[in-house]
């Protein structure tokens, strides 16, 4: 039968409704197949501070838990500089595709935001959270020089000399920084500030007693000289006591109700990272988190595994970036 030009139109049209569907059909199936061959070689995680501390620590951890549920090489990059700015930045920049992650920190994702005006990355448009990995507690420690034993006794003798005593920390916007700024806003007093390049530093010219008060992020790095009696605890910037020092008053039971300055670190991704990809990462995060194993590891370092949704991680940063940028302009600290 002789087609008309209605008919031949009608023809048409029905195959190529028939060759997009199929197009589409092997789009979808292709899409599957990618996520379900998911990882099919090996995956970087980007530690943004040196090898050797807390974040290093958690983020070979983590890179254990992945490679071994994932059955996939895993290995970490120390990628240090700009109190963590330079890896986040990294991860930020990187494919989307699961392959680069990284370990943020408060730094480099709740106070740098408040502290740099010019930021290489937005936290909240360029970088996918994943779960919270774990939270480290810090202290307040002094040389046994010094002439207080508490925090009462320290507030009393910053009161009776405002401006003479000096506090180290490990740099200009680090938690620690932070944590003594918030401190000083909350007892009134002034202590002058002297920012070192790294925790190491710090220690080093805290047990010489060229600086007689120091705010650590983590304990791993004063528990050892607390211990020996080279250096003493005045209190601990957590919520809670450690298992470390646990004889150690925190700063929210010396008067302070609700002082609680953690230093916490996240797995995280670039932005556009597959939701699939998301929620795998996640599953086999938190749920290797929670052995006896990671626990006792995170317990040496002062810290505890603290696995989470993406959801509520993505919250507690927005919440942390509030609220330590509210210190940071209260303060008026400027980035070095």
């Amino acid at each position: 039968m002789k087609q008309t030009p209605k008919s031949r139109r009608s023809t048409l049209c029905q195959i190529l409704n028939l060759t997009a569907a199929a197009a589409l059909g092997w789009t979808t199936m292709g899409s599957a197949l990618a996520a379900d061959a998911y990882p099919n070689k090996p995956i970087k995680i980007i530690v943004p501070f040196a090898p050797g501390g807390p974040t290093d620590i958690m983020g070979r951890v983590v890179a254990k838990i992945l490679g071994d549920a994932l059955k996939q090489t895993v290995f970490v990059e120390n990628k240090a500089g700009a109190g963590g700015n330079l890896g986040t930045d990294a991860v930020a920049k990187s494919a989307p595709d699961g392959y680069t992650l990284g370990i943020g920190a408060i730094s480099s994702l709740a106070i740098s935001p408040g502290l740099y005006p010019k930021l290489a990355y937005d936290v909240h448009k360029d970088i996918a959270p994943i779960t919270l990995v774990g939270i480290a507690k810090g202290a307040i420690v002094a040389h046994p020089s010094a002439p207080f034993n508490d925090l009462k006794g320290l507030i009393a003798y910053a009161k009776a000399n405002p401006g003479k005593l000096n506090y180290a920390s490990s740099g200009i916007g680090t938690s620690n920084h932070l944590a003594s700024e918030y401190l000083q806003s909350l007892a009134g007093i002034e202590l002058q500030h002297v920012p070192y390049k790294g925790t190491a530093a710090v220690i080093q010219d805290l047990l010489a007693g060229n600086v007689l008060l120091s705010f650590e992020s983590s304990l791993s790095s004063a528990a050892p000289h607390v211990h020996s009696g080279k250096i003493k605890a005045i209190a601990l910037t957590s919520g809670t006591r450690s298992k470390l020092l646990p004889g150690v008053p925190t700063v929210a039971e010396q008067g302070f109700a609700g002082f609680d300055v953690p230093s916490w670190f996240g797995l995280i991704a670039p932005a556009g990272t597959p939701k699939d990809v998301i929620a795998l990462l996640n599953r086999v995060a938190t749920e290797g988190l929670k052995s006896p194993e990671v626990a006792e590891r995170f317990a040496q370092i002062g810290a505890e595994p603290a696995p989470t949704t993406p959801e509520k991680f993505d919250l507690y940063i927005r919440e942390e970036t509030h609220r330590w940028s509210q210190v940071i302009k209260r303060a008026n600290i400027k980035p070095e």
